[in-house]
């Protein structure tokens, strides 16, 4: 099966041996997102901001795809600290578009002991390219 890479400037680039994301078949595969700023590399403070800019990162990707966060099917969420659970889940939770009648993304939440760059949220995302 082919694989196509998506890249896009208006989120950062990616650091290391990846891509930002890969389309396969029908799914786009996006490499785990942080909030670093597109433009400058540093992460945002705190984790209200890294969230924020962490979700804007990943619909440019979504965008370069030709996909929205309607198409998401699958996150991973991983916390440094669970005790942002609750405010990473009202920002994502109100970033989602209304679903409606529709289903949620299924997720895994995951904490970790360390994320890239000092980061405190990550969020990988697996979307489903639409007809």
């Amino acid at each position: 099966m082919k694989k196509i890479p998506i890249t896009t400037n208006a989120a950062p680039p990616s650091i290391g041996t990846h891509s930002q994301a890969l389309r396969v078949g029908n799914l786009v595969f996006l490499t785990g997102q942080t909030g670093r700023d597109p433009g400058t590399g540093i992460l945002a403070e705190g984790i209200a901001a890294q969230t924020h800019q962490m979700l804007a990162n990943i619909e440019a990707i979504l965008n370069a795809a030709g996909c929205t966060p309607a198409d998401i099917v699958k996150v991973t969420l991983i916390l440094k600290d669970l005790k942002n659970y609750k405010e990473v889940d009202h920002i994502y939770a109100s970033w989602l578009p209304d679903r409606g009648e529709a289903p949620y993304p299924v997720r895994t939440s995951l904490v970790a002991a360390e994320l890239p760059a000092g980061a405190l949220v990550l969020l990988d995302v697996i979307a489903a390219y639409p007809d």
